[in-house]
């Protein structure tokens, strides 16, 4: 397989980390994002909306979205579970990191970490309106997470994976971490599974 990605990207690590996880082999093919490599006429034949991660797979088949590739990789392993109402609980999850988690904590990180903000008065109140949503994100991770030690049931699944990708560099974006103890500790307990990668900075 070959995964084309941005080693900042936070959607892209989901995928590095899961691998890791599952000890595939792989090739990476790094990109830069802010040079415009995912919008050159090659990397748009493979993905007609020019982002990343992208996985190709060994038939040729290019899989875009990085939780569409952690659905896909997942199958089989532990980090998918059996049950029908759990899969559909992990799913929640992903689609939450979707909506409601990566828009806000992910944008904030690239502003003020990645390609930096323009100082304006519109930029900040744009900042301040993605932290504020970025909060409410981890305040409902923060409630879920009592008494919890995973997302869904007891075990490590790729909700997890999905949401710990923006959570544990969402400092980067403005956001103390001080505040969601519980979520502190979810991070700590992601850290010492077997395969654990570290995102490149």
């Amino acid at each position: 397989m070959k995964l084309y990605d941005d080693p900042r990207s936070g959607n892209g690590y989901k995928a590095r980390l899961l691998l890791g996880h599952l000890n595939k082999p792989y090739e990476y093919l790094p990109l830069d994002i802010l040079r415009g490599e995912t919008r050159t006429q090659e990397f748009l034949q493979k993905n007609p909306n020019g982002r990343i991660p992208l996985l190709e797979l060994d038939d040729g088949t290019f899989l875009p979205e990085s939780n569409a590739i952690l659905f896909f990789l997942a199958q089989g392993s532990n980090y998918w579970p059996n049950s029908p109402l759990a899969q559909a609980q992990v799913l929640r999850w992903m689609f939450f990191e979707q909506y409601s988690h990566e828009p806000n904590i992910a944008t904030a990180r690239f502003w003020l970490s990645i390609r930096g903000l323009e100082n304006t008065p519109f930029n900040q109140e744009l900042l301040a309106q993605k932290q504020k949503q970025g909060h409410q994100a981890l305040a409902v991770m923060e409630n879920h997470l009592e008494n919890r030690r995973f997302f869904v049931g007891d075990s490590y699944t790729i909700a997890d994976i999905a949401l710990y990708a923006y959570t544990h560099v969402a400092e980067e974006g403005g956001f103390s971490l001080s505040a969601y103890p519980e979520v502190c500790q979810w991070l700590d307990r992601v850290r010492i599974q077997q395969g654990h990668v570290q995102m490149e900075r």
